[in-house]
């Protein structure tokens, strides 16, 4: 297991290019499976999430071609199985997407429970619910999903909790059903919108994606095509709080600035200044950032997913916030680290309360999880001394060659093994 060593006080300044994103690559990639033809996918970020779900689809049968860091070429013409193996499944959350992916091809299919981030209960009844709404029987035992349906019908669902998860599976079992089949309550993320473009650029025949109903009026069959996968807003803003926190100056590229909305307009309300140019943003932050209070919410709203990096963020800020982590129940885990370096924050349920301080200092800490791996690289770079950062595989799953861009942008980090 190797860790990450930051030296503190080194304000991020420069360019830092945004790769793909990882929530639309996941996704996108089990959607090949219901290709006729070969298709091409292109700005793959490369991480270890999706190399898991490559890992998969070798294992089901499909040619992928791998013609550069971020291109791929897939066949699903010769997959020849639709049960997913137990210990690739367990690698990754986004493994459940084979659910819907092979029932749509299949009309059968055998997953194992997925693994993924400890980050609170994160149930799959919506999924399920489904599935079923389409004719599928759904059976679950010994830790494995198993659906099977006769043939898949279309049908009008209504989702009890907006999930990303459970609209785009249903999407891809639906692809290819009879009839039409109506998704209400459906999540908004720009990862569902990037997801429905690949299948309707495979012949699909979705409307309303990005928009809270979905209609998907199902084909015969699909061919194949060539996509680009939108940028990753979770890393932007990532780096977007970690030039903040770093009292930096950075300008982020390759990026859509709509998808950051949120993120920018609390940022400014902490009095960063945050100017859009095109595809990029420039970040400038020369004062201590002001308190302000947030709520987690599906998109368009704050995302979840940022609310640990921006937990650092507020640690340092000047006044006393308050986070409202309405998502998931378990995403305070990365408090216990902070505290080590000095935050003051008191967690009651999904409620935070951070106290700001003047500063962070430099600790041993470890990533609980994916997103709160990145917000323990925020607060090193802008502690004071050195921290030291374990289980950094955590990281690896989400971010593309983390440490490297954060060198390119003046930050002090080098990795080493454990055992060194």
């Amino acid at each position: 297991m190797d860790k990450l060593i930051i030296e503190g006080g080194h304000p991020l300044r420069g360019e830092v290019n945004i790769s793909g994103a990882k929530n639309s690559a996941v996704a996108i990639l089990p959607a090949a499976l219901l290709a006729g033809a070969p298709c091409t996918i292109k700005n793959l970020p490369d991480i270890k999430d999706v190399a898991n779900i490559i890992d998969i689809l070798k294992q089901l049968g499909a040619e992928v071609n791998k013609e550069s860091h971020d291109k791929v070429i897939i066949n699903s013409n010769t997959i020849n199985t639709y049960k997913v193996d137990f210990e690739l499944s367990k690698k990754l959350r986004a493994s459940y997407y084979f659910i819907g992916a092979l029932l749509g091809r299949f009309k059968k299919a055998e997953v194992p429970f997925p693994g993924g981030c400890d980050i609170g209960v994160r149930p799959i009844d919506q999924h399920i619910k489904g599935f079923e709404a389409l004719g599928a029987k759904v059976i679950i035992e010994h830790g494995i999903i198993r659906a099977e349906a006769d043939e898949l019908v279309g049908a009008p669902i209504f989702l009890d909790v907006v999930s990303v998860g459970a609209t785009i599976n249903i999407m891809l079992a639906a692809c290819m059903a009879k009839g039409t089949t109506i998704i209400e309550n459906a999540a908004k993320e720009p990862y569902i919108v990037d997801t429905a473009n690949f299948l309707n650029a495979l012949g699909a025949n979705i409307k309303g994606a990005g928009t809270d109903e979905i209609k998907i009026k199902g084909v015969e069959t699909l061919g194949g095509c060539e996509h680009t996968i939108i940028p990753d807003q979770m890393e932007a803003g990532t780096y977007m709080i970690a030039a903040a926190a770093s009292k930096g100056d950075i300008i982020v590229k390759n990026i859509i600035p709509t998808h950051l909305d949120s993120i920018s307009a609390k940022m400014r309300e902490m009095g960063v200044n945050i100017i859009e140019n095109g595809d990029s943003l420039r970040v400038i932050a020369n004062t201590r950032p002001k308190a302000v209070n947030i709520k987690t919410l599906p998109y368009p709203g704050f995302p979840t997913d940022l609310q640990q990096p921006m937990s650092v963020l507020l640690s340092i800020s000047d006044g006393t916030a308050i986070i409202n982590e309405s998502i998931y129940d378990g995403r305070f885990k990365h408090v216990d680290e902070l505290k080590k370096m000095g935050a003051k924050i008191s967690v009651e349920g999904r409620i935070a309360i951070v106290e700001g301080v003047p500063k962070l200092l430099g600790a041993p800490v470890c990533a609980t999880d994916l997103r709160a791996g990145a917000a323990m690289v925020v607060a090193g770079l802008s502690a004071e001394g050195e921290t030291v950062i374990s289980n950094i595989t955590h990281i690896e799953r989400g971010y593309e060659n983390f440490e490297n861009k954060l060198i390119k942008l003046g930050a002090k980090v080098k990795r080493i093994n454990e055992e060194d």
